[in-house]
């Protein structure tokens, strides 16, 4: 998976790499799950749909990784606001394969962009409503601070979750709030199953090739570009062309066959989040069609914070 980043200071010795990749654009220049095969969509048809701007309003920089505010359909300008990012950018470390954390209290802060990737202020976590890297990598923030709140203070409004499968061939964009830098590329399909070390996921977005993330960019939201709807969060790249080891994902198909793509990143889809999200904007893993893993029994009586 794209690594957490610890600080600056390790900027050159990260995934190898020494300079901007060509994909990559900075803020200061202009820029051009569940499912089965059977589930899937059909590639999309190039519609002539103006494409919305794309900026970093609603993305957040966290201490080592990237994250956007966001809300669901169902959210209400007085709920507490939501925080997406990756399982793996959790500051409690990686949680194991089978591992589901709810309800943990947190104060995590995150720097909030304007359009332009500059830091408009700090909004800070209650607690970690949801994080896993089983079946999906994700975390979901709960924030002290509800969405009209932000909006007062800041002018900011959260991105949209899209509650509708992703499709093939749509125009993409990778917005990293810790690097301020913009990946464009195309959904290219879906991994039936992707593996990486000990963690395996389900119906991952794959890139084409030009989104060439890095460390750091982890937890970014992935934006369709004609919606503004946030359709996945960035978690990998194959790094180095090796089979389904950590860094390096793989792809299994409903048969088992392996397949290796070098320099290929993924996404987790996160449109399986949004009937997960019940009154008040909580996370509630009963509700009707909700897929997200749950915790286990053990797990859920173990301590009242949510701890492993």
């Amino acid at each position: 998976m794209n690594k957490p980043l610890v600080g600056a200071v390790f900027t050159a010795l990260l995934l190898g790499a020494t300079a901007i990749p060509a994909s990559a654009v900075s803020n200061e220049a202009p820029v051009s799950s569940k499912g089965t095969a059977a589930a899937r969509p059909a590639t999309a048809p190039q519609a002539k749909v103006k494409a919305k701007a794309v900026t970093f309003a609603g993305t957040v920089a966290l201490s080592n990784c990237s994250g956007s505010l966001v809300r669901v359909p169902s959210s209400q300008p007085t709920d507490k606001a939501l925080v997406l990012s990756n399982g793996h950018c959790l500051e409690t470390g990686f949680p194991s394969a089978g591992q589901v954390i709810v309800n943990r209290a947190s104060s995590r802060s995150f720097t909030l962009l304007n359009a332009s990737g500059g830091s408009l202020g700090t909004v800070r976590a209650s607690k970690i409503a949801y994080g896993t890297m089983t079946d999906t990598d994700v975390s979901v923030y709960e924030l002290t601070s509800t969405y009209s709140d932000i909006e007062s203070r800041y002018g900011i409004k959260a991105l949209d979750l899209d509650a509708a499968h992703p499709q093939t061939g749509r125009a993409i964009t990778v917005a990293s709030g810790y690097w301020k830098r913009m990946y464009r590329c195309n959904t290219d399909g879906f991994a039936y199953r992707l593996k990486e070390g000990q963690w395996t996921w389900k119906d991952s977005l794959r890139y084409t090739q030009p989104c060439q993330v890095i460390g750091g960019t982890s937890g970014s939201p992935v934006i369709d570009d004609a919606t503004g709807k946030v359709v996945a969060v960035n978690n990998t790249i194959n790094e180095s062309g090796q089979r389904c080891t950590d860094n390096n994902p793989c792809e299994v198909d409903e048969n088992g066959k392996v397949t290796v793509r070098p320099s290929i990143g993924y996404a987790q889809q996160t449109y399986i989040i949004v009937p997960c999200v019940g009154a008040g904007n909580k996370i509630d893993l009963n509700r009707p069609g909700c897929t997200l893993p749950k915790p286990a029994l053990a797990q859920k009586h173990r301590s009242p914070a949510g701890t492993k």
